[in-house]
């Protein structure tokens, strides 16, 4: 009986335990930290082995293959001595796929990932039978085990391609790559570059990818690498081919000589880069034979994702605006070219590294007030101080909502769009953003 290990108690982790019990492994899963009580309760009623607040070796290096949690870096010291060991490291994803013949879309991206992924889903549902997971959702291997869908439209992050092997989408979506993660990288952008371009390896000339066209790395790598798969760009400047493009006020589609036309007047998400999520979107439906009809609707119907540019409340004329989910500068910088009203900037958390340069011109142009929120917000107000008016520190979601709401007039816009990660002072991006919500309801 073969022995799978899984490293980390959450929602992928669980999900793979289950499904290596029902392929006939042995499993064991250990987690360093507190696994929550409804996730040991999964694991005690399907009498899987684990453990949590440490790691036993002993029960860990006689694996024959480890699942480990996106979480856990290539550099924790128990990862390298599994490697050591020449036991096979896989992510949830890699694992899960080998059981399941279902057509999968990929979709990656340092940024709106979710929204794609989501609206692509809520395309596709229209017509065929499709599930939703990756980082997102139910796990992935827990779907394949429960309801093995024939469709998967997968929200793949980084560090899940990572320690991919043989996975392959049918359809892979590269939406866009600046710096991100980059502790995880050694500090090197082209390590991530190349991560994120593992959606792809192992395509065939029957596979499509889906990219950015105006995206100047994507392209930059597309010239000195060769992939195997059919390209299949987007661009809002150029005209393309076989592929996605603006035109105007309309989204053309292109594939095999067959277009489909999507005017842009109607569409629910705002802003530049949620057109491109759109075309990312509306090409894997074109793809895939949805009508032309149903794209549409889809498009003019689709609610977005929560903690990305949701708009909370307007209270005495003012927008409160949670965008919680964005965990990098790159995101701040596509909320901040949405605004079009004096913007008051909660803004904070832990800095991975972060340049703020190219957010300078949408502060000095649409920013009247900057609020600092996280345990450690020294290089925000060197960068910032005296670029606005009025710059203020706090420590609590409470106490930054208070003061946004004192500084604000009449026809502001209240934007929380922290460009950091949330650990300092939160759960996670989702408690951020709901703790900003409540706030702004209890105001």
């Amino acid at each position: 009986m073969k022995r799978l290990v899984v490293l980390g108690g959450g929602e992928s982790g669980v999900g793979t335990a289950l499904l290596g019990k029902a392929k006939g492994y042995e499993v064991f899963l250990s987690d360093k930290g507190k696994i929550k009580e409804k996730y040991k309760e999964v694991l005690i009623h399907n009498e899987i082995e684990f453990e949590d607040e440490q790691h036993t070796e002993s029960k860990i290096l006689n694996a024959d293959i480890v699942m480990k949690s996106p979480g856990i870096p290539d550099k924790a010291p128990l990862v390298k001595q599994i490697r050591e060991n020449g036991i096979i490291v896989v992510s949830e994803i890699e694992f899960a796929a080998k059981y399941t013949n279902a057509t999968i879309i990929g979709v990656t991206g340092s940024n709106g990932k979710t929204t794609t992924a989501t609206l692509t889903h809520h395309i596709l549902k229209q017509e065929l039978d499709v599930g939703l997971s990756g980082n997102i959702g139910k796990s992935f291997a827990q779907q394949v085990l429960e309801q093995d869908y024939p469709n998967y439209v997968l929200e793949i992050s980084s560090f899940q391609l990572d320690d991919i092997v043989d996975f392959k989408p049918h359809i892979a979506i590269l939406l866009n790559i600046t710096p991100d993660h980059l502790d995880r990288y050694d500090y090197k952008f082209e390590n991530y570059i190349d991560s994120k371009f593992r959606i792809a390896l192992n395509q065939t000339k029957d596979d499509y990818l889906i990219y950015d066209a105006d995206d100047e790395v994507i392209a930059d790598w597309l010239k000195s690498h060769k992939i195997q798969s059919t390209l299949l760009p987007f661009s809002l400047t150029k005209t393309i081919e076989n592929g996605a493009y603006l035109d105007k006020e309309e989204i053309k589609i292109t594939i095999d000589n067959n277009q489909i036309i999507m005017p842009t007047n109607n569409l629910t998400l705002e802003g530049k880069h949620n057109i491109k999520n759109q075309m990312a979107a509306s090409t894997v439906a074109h793809l895939l034979k949805i009508r032309k009809q149903t794209i549409r609707e889809s498009l003019e119907n689709f609610q977005g994702v929560e903690h990305r540019l949701e708009h909370v409340l307007k209270i005495n004329k003012v927008q409160y605006i949670n965008d919680s989910k964005a965990t990098n500068v790159n995101a701040t910088y596509y909320a901040l070219e949405s605004m079009d009203a004096p913007t008051i900037w909660i803004v904070g958390g832990v800095d991975k590294g972060n340049n703020y340069k190219e957010l300078f011109q949408f502060v000095n142009e649409k920013v009247k007030a900057i609020i600092c929120l996280g345990v450690d917000n020294e290089k925000l107000m060197d960068t910032f101080g005296s670029m606005v008016d009025t710059i203020v520190e706090t420590q609590s979601m409470s106490d930054a909502v208070k003061m946004a709401y004192k500084i604000a007039e009449t026809g502001d816009s209240v934007l929380l769009s922290p460009a950091c990660a949330s650990f300092d002072l939160f759960e996670s991006y989702e408690d951020r953003g709901r703790q900003f919500k409540d706030a702004v309801r209890n105001l």
